[in-house]
């Protein structure tokens, strides 16, 4: 059984701990609360210049059926070749721990689909933002090919750093080193609700009979002052860009959400603890004080 010091000992550590996580389910409460701000007028942003994309698409595929114009589409627009050999998969993670469940689940889905395609003789590459999962899968894969990027929006989310990936992605699909990429990240719902996503990201999948590609809307006739194949490309690189930010943001929230939530469990249990050992600690203080009385009524009597 343990001691009266030893228990002293143990509560004041468990306090000590206490302290560490509050203070950390504080700091990630305010993250996760820019992290949705920033996500929802992000949301916005992406979703107008996914419209624009797929109603120029949608107008260039129209005016070619027609016989109206020749255009040439950029190969990140046509659809997926059914012998794709070589896929590049980007997954979002976090650098740091404490953050419960988070990781796991994107590795749990990089592990599913890696040993999918490769059950099927497809070669796959990774790109790791994050090295907590990258650390992982390196011990899962001896052989994998994969490049990490570590540090990503360490100080919040930087539109930047995401463009000079996407072109980095966007010039490696044109030198076909690659023929089909997917993002594997986690989409934020609530501080407690987050689903890990497998999305197709190049080619870009833009479904031109979606309603909202309608070339007029209330009446408004939608025409272009430059070349519309050069537009296209111009929105493209913008398009791509967006969609792995989008992606960062939901990855992010989910992390502060996850860690937010991680937190707060360990608080509360440090609390739960540190009231059973008090009330161990005041039980054994009261026998040792019982136990003391008797000895000295004891020993008055044998007098």
């Amino acid at each position: 059984m343990a001691s009266l010091k030893e228990l002293r000992t143990r509560i004041g550590s468990i306090k000590s701990t206490q302290k560490i996580t509050s203070a950390m389910k504080m700091v990630a409460a305010a993250r996760l609360r820019r992290a949705q701000e920033t996500l929802a007028h992000s949301q916005v942003y992406y979703e107008n210049l996914q419209t624009v994309t797929g109603r120029l698409l949608k107008d260039m595929l129209q005016e070619q059926t027609a016989g109206k114009a020749d255009y040439f589409f950029p190969r990140i627009v046509q659809p997926l070749r059914e012998d794709a050999q070589v896929y590049r998969l980007v997954v979002f993670s976090s650098d740091r721990g404490l953050c419960g469940s988070y990781n796991a689940y994107v590795l749990r889905e990089a592990v599913r689909r890696i040993r999918e395609l490769r059950r099927v003789g497809k070669i796959v590459r990774v790109l790791a933002i994050g090295k907590k999962v990258a650390d992982s899968l390196r011990r899962r894969f001896d052989d994998l090919d994969m490049d990490v990027r570590s540090g990503v929006a360490a100080k919040g989310a930087d539109y930047r750093e995401l463009r000079e990936i996407a072109e980095q992605l966007l010039n490696a699909y044109t030198d076909k080193q690659f023929d089909v990429c997917e993002v594997i990240y986690t989409h934020f719902s609530s501080a407690v609700s987050r689903e890990v996503r497998l999305q197709q990201f190049i080619p870009l999948a833009l479904d031109t009979s979606d309603p909202r590609y309608a070339l007029t809307a209330d009446a408004a006739f939608y025409d272009y002052d430059a070349p519309k194949d050069v537009v296209l490309m111009d929105l493209l690189l913008l398009l791509v860009t967006a969609v792995l930010f989008q992606d960062l943001l939901n990855a992010q929230a989910s992390e502060h959400g996850a860690r937010m939530t991680s937190m707060d469990n360990a608080t509360r249990n440090a609390k739960e603890m540190i009231s059973k050992l008090t009330l161990k600690y005041n039980r054994l203080r009261q026998n040792a004080i019982t136990t003391e009385l008797i000895e000295i009524i004891s020993g008055a009597e044998a007098l």
